[in-house]
């Protein structure tokens, strides 16, 4: 019986470490049961999410040299600010071209309305000749009964009364025809003028082009352009990223979004500032697809060689500005979003229009005003009238 009694103790430790070590399990069990019924179950979470944002590409609108470059990777830009110039020789020609004959094409409009005068006076002279062709008729006819005129004055007084109508009638003819391009319009407005005016409009905003402005503000990125490089319009010359206006696009796998819905509180924490910076978050959207349904080369799952792979669906997160204008990110980061999905009464996917209005840049309504200022000063300074 004392051989047995160590074997005896050694049994009862094993069970109280095998008991205490169940314990240990279940109250872990118990407590993460707990934790999930209370919190864990209103909360989806992922660790694949970066920061996305607006790459607004430079491109010319119009070919030409690169004669300038004001702006590299890192420069922060402002909307408006001259990036690249382009070689302006050509398109100065051509404006100065159009911009003459505007001039020309105002100053033989107002030649119109000069004739057209001319020609009035000259029809009311016609029309006195007429009335005096008609006295003088009217005199000779009343006396020839008396003999004190001849048959043949008054045959000659009949011709100029006819000849006198004739010349009326041509006056009258000729004014007409001046009014046709007079009748109804200002010197401003005359058909000619607007098409002068259309033309020095074009070659304006040609030559405007050869200066190439940053559409937005931000930061340039992906700068490739070089002087003295031969560019095509179209071709990419650099980006502007404004990092204002970034987001989080969160790839949670399709196992995850059935409680997910537009609007539900996000946090989001940043590698770039570790877990002493946090960020508040609203779902704003959801992909309409996974992300192999749209990469270069999807899959192709109907060969037979099939593998089942859980796919993720990009999830959009709006930032608070004020929190980004404090600590700001960059394109590309990595993040982590933790969506509360304690509301979800919404629908899966809402059918919502955007209620903002979109990107917008005023930067190339410039041109057009400037434009329109250099016609109205080419018109003023060729018509003619009083100017300060």
């Amino acid at each position: 019986m004392a051989q047995d009694e160590p074997g005896m103790q050694s049994n009862g430790r094993r069970r109280t470490a095998l008991t205490g070590v169940t314990l240990v399990f279940a109250l872990a069990a118990i407590g993460w049961g707990a934790w999930w019924w209370l919190a864990g179950q209103w909360f989806e979470s992922t660790d694949d999410a970066y920061v996305g944002g607006n790459v607004v590409q430079v491109t010319p609108q119009a070919a030409g040299t690169v004669v300038a470059v004001y702006a590299d990777d890192t420069d922060f830009v402002k909307a408006g600010d001259e990036l690249v110039r382009l070689d302006r020789a050509d398109a100065q020609v051509a404006l100065e071209q159009a911009e003459a004959q505007l001039a020309r094409t105002v100053r033989q409009v107002r030649g119109y309305y000069a004739t057209d005068a001319q020609l009035a006076a000259t029809a009311a002279q016609r029309e006195s000749d007429l009335a005096r062709a008609q006295q003088d008729l009217a005199r000779r006819e009343a006396a020839a009964p008396s003999g004190a005129v001849s048959r043949e004055e008054i045959e000659h007084a009949r011709d100029a009364l006819a000849a006198a109508r004739a010349a009326l009638a041509a006056a009258r003819e000729q004014r007409m025809v001046n009014l046709a391009l007079t009748d109804g319009t200002t010197v401003a407005e005359h058909p000619d003028v607007k098409a002068a005016a259309a033309k020095v409009h074009e070659a304006y905003i040609a030559f405007s082009r050869t200066t190439i402005a940053a559409p937005v503000s931000g930061y340039v990125a992906k700068r490739s352009v070089q002087v003295g490089q031969r560019v095509a319009a179209g071709s990419p010359l650099m980006a502007v990223i404004p990092l204002e206006q970034v987001w989080v696009d969160a790839n949670f796998k399709e196992s995850q979004l059935a409680d997910v819905r537009v609007g539900q509180a996000a946090k989001v924490s940043a590698d770039l500032y570790g877990g002493r910076v946090g960020f508040k978050g609203k779902v704003s959207g959801f992909g309409a697809g996974t992300g192999a349904a749209f990469a270069l080369l999807p899959p192709q799952n109907a060969t037979g060689n099939w593998i089942k792979v859980v796919q993720r669906v990009p999830v959009r997160i709006a930032l608070d500005p004020a929190e980004l204008a404090a600590h700001p990110l960059q394109v590309g980061l990595s993040l982590r979003v933790e969506i509360e999905t304690r509301d979800r009464s919404g629908p899966r996917l809402p059918q919502a229009a955007r209620a903002a209005g979109g990107q917008a840049t005023g930067v190339f309504d410039l041109s057009e005003k400037q434009a329109a200022e250099r016609i109205s000063r080419i018109i003023l300074l060729n018509s003619g009238k009083p100017r300060s």
